[in-house]
């Protein structure tokens, strides 16, 4: 099961609505959801589009992040609670499908761009 991810803007100008990416898939129950604003104009904007990467790829570059980000969100002394809110369960064992992978790909590769910072090691 996964959890929801994303992290709260401090920017008091952003006045755009914006919807949560909301990413799901109903045969294996499980829900994500992310409330990052700009998120969605970066999966139209800057994001390679749908099948530019295979999901093996997208799949262990996911368990990598997913792995890091859990390590932070559960040392939030050392990591700002603000962006690593939540701990995301992924297991490497289920198929979530092309489409979780591909928007949870991007939303590691989006955070790492808005709040400069890198998921590694």
């Amino acid at each position: 099961m996964l959890t929801s991810c994303g992290s709260i803007s401090k920017n008091k100008e952003y006045t755009v609505k914006e919807e949560p990416v909301v990413i799901r898939n109903d045969s294996v129950e499980y829900e994500i959801t992310i409330i990052d604003p700009g998120f969605n104009n970066y999966l139209v904007t800057v994001a390679r589009p749908p099948g530019y990467h295979s999901q093996i790829f997208l799949e262990n570059k996911n368990r990598f992040y997913v792995s890091i980000w859990n390590s932070r969100v559960n040392n939030p002394s050392r990591f700002n609670p603000n962006i690593y809110e939540n701990i995301i369960l992924y297991d490497p064992h289920v198929d979530y499908g092309y489409d979780v992978n591909y928007k949870l790909f991007n939303y590691f590769e989006f955070a790492q761009q808005k709040y400069r910072m890198r998921l590694q090691w």
